[in-house]
């Protein structure tokens, strides 16, 4: 069986919300060393890859590995049953036709348990390549939330553009252009305010903003977020979580409509 406690549902309820725009139904795979989950967009233009280690739980025990096929929707409106401060707990059987989820309000003295219903999602594991970047960006979650909210405003498409004086991302739309250019910057009293380039050779790529707006919903998971661009690969957007990330891929623009 699987049981699985979160010393905050905080965490789980971010790293829902941060995917429940992209993907509908998705199986969270549950083994031995944690939890998992691999889900593309019904476009084919973006792809989310998940890893919550088994350390990343204040206790965690899986016994065989299972599938879980949830509806992101569903799972939402459940975990929104619960305080963020709330104990979290998963509980699941061997082969399970319902996920237990437990809150525990140890102020109240409360504790809720819904179970939702569990679906067979047919999905394909796909294998994500290594990829060598050409160029990798750290900087603050806020800034860079910031950055695809306002241009988001002007444009549908965003290019983004690396070289060793920093990054530049800038859009062309039918209201108006703009630009915003981050150059490197070290604070030591604040680190996660930084920003720091790691550059092989210069890259410009543009972008579906759109999309760009759903993966910053993650922002809350963590405090900085690292961008990764190379050629004609898709964009890697990662947030570090607990013994884990969340890592979201988008395919380049080719054209004025079309995504590669």
């Amino acid at each position: 069986m699987l049981e699985a406690k979160l010393e905050q549902a905080a965490l789980l309820k971010r790293i829902v919300d941060s995917i429940r725009d992209i993907v509908q139904d998705c199986n969270f795979e549950c083994s031995e060393s944690g939890l998992s989950l691999q889900a593309m967009d019904n476009s084919h233009i973006a792809l989310v890859s998940l890893l919550l280690g088994k350390d990343g739980f204040t206790d965690y025990r899986c016994d065989r590995s299972i599938s879980l096929g949830v509806n992101v929707g569903a799972l939402t409106k459940i975990l929104k049953c619960g305080g963020n401060d709330d104990v979290l707990t998963l509980r699941a059987e061997d082969k399970p036709s319902v996920l237990s989820v437990m809150f525990e309000d140890s102020i109240q003295d409360r504790i809720s348990e819904y179970n939702l219903k569990l679906m067979d999602v047919d999905q394909e594991h796909m294998g994500i390549p290594d990829t060598e970047y050409s160029a990798s960006v750290t900087m603050p979650t806020a800034e860079f939330q910031r950055i695809a909210r306002d241009l988001h405003t002007l444009s549908d498409s965003v290019e983004i553009d690396v070289n060793k004086e920093g990054i530049t991302f800038s859009c062309d739309g039918d209201i108006g252009a703009g630009s915003i250019v981050l150059k490197p910057s070290s604070n030591i009293d604040r680190p996660e305010q930084s920003i720091n380039v790691e550059i092989v050779e210069p890259v410009t790529l543009s972008f579906n903003l759109k999309y760009l707006n759903h993966f910053c919903k993650a922002s809350g998971l963590s405090n900085q977020v690292t961008l990764r661009l190379s050629g004609e690969a898709p964009l890697l957007v990662e947030y570090k979580l607990p013994n884990g990330f969340i890592r979201f891929f988008l395919a380049p623009k080719i054209g004025d409509d079309e995504e590669a």
